[in-house]
């Protein structure tokens, strides 16, 4: 059983998709551990609550410094014991001891195909805005593993999406979701709690992997 601890900011569409998998069997062998939230008024955490799985909320702006939120971050992640550490649309950056701590361990949805529109600034809303501010007709999203850089760590699957004339950031934003976010984030969990991915010379080699199923 893959044990899951799953951090979120905001509404909480992704951790639902990874809930939704679950209960469906889409996602086989997994058991969400821990919900974990900088906001108090996140969503996500009536999500959680609604689906019986412990949540614990930590705002930074309640700790006298970032590194002790930071020390007392990696303490509730580690108490909880995951196998691994989902970042489903936390606007956290995550320190470099948790990387460490987890190497291998952590992984996060951007909502863009990286290496485009990734970096520092580059998150949510925002990613949509400057992939219709440049013109481009194909965006979609990518599951990566976390290291210390922003965006860089190894990629394990990807999906593309059309951008439509008279799309708006928020329609665009709808779409990558529903046909990218919300299908390849636990596709790829799954195929993490089958034993499938591994990691040689930072890139993710996926036994038996099919683009068809995406």
């Amino acid at each position: 059983m893959l044990k899951i601890a799953v951090c979120v900011s905001g509404g909480g569409t992704n951790l639902q998709a990874i809930i939704d998998g679950i209960e469906s069997g889409v996602i086989k062998d997994t058991e969400i551990v821990l919900v974990f939230s900088n906001n108090p008024n996140a969503y996500a955490l009536e999500r959680a609550k609604k689906a019986g799985i412990p949540a614990v909320c930590k705002s930074p702006k309640t700790y006298p410094s970032r590194e002790e939120f930071n020390k007392d971050f990696l303490d509730t992640l580690v108490n909880a014991n995951p196998d691994l550490v989902v970042l489903a649309g936390c606007m956290v950056v995550i320190p470099k001891e948790i990387v460490r701590a987890f190497p291998n361990r952590i992984i996060n949805i951007h909502p863009a195909l990286i290496p485009s529109f990734c970096g520092q600034g580059y998150y949510g809303l925002h990613v949509h805005e400057k992939v219709l501010e440049r013109g481009v007709r194909v965006t979609g999203a990518t599951v990566h593993f976390v290291d210390e850089g922003t965006d860089t760590g190894p990629i394990i699957l990807q999906k593309a999406v059309m951008v439509e004339q008279g799309d708006t950031p928020e329609i665009l934003q709808k779409r990558v979701m529903e046909q990218a976010e919300w299908k390849i984030m636990p596709r790829a969990i799954n195929l993490i709690a089958q034993g499938k991915v591994k990691v040689e010379d930072r890139k993710v080699i996926i036994d038996g992997y099919d683009s068809n199923d995406l």
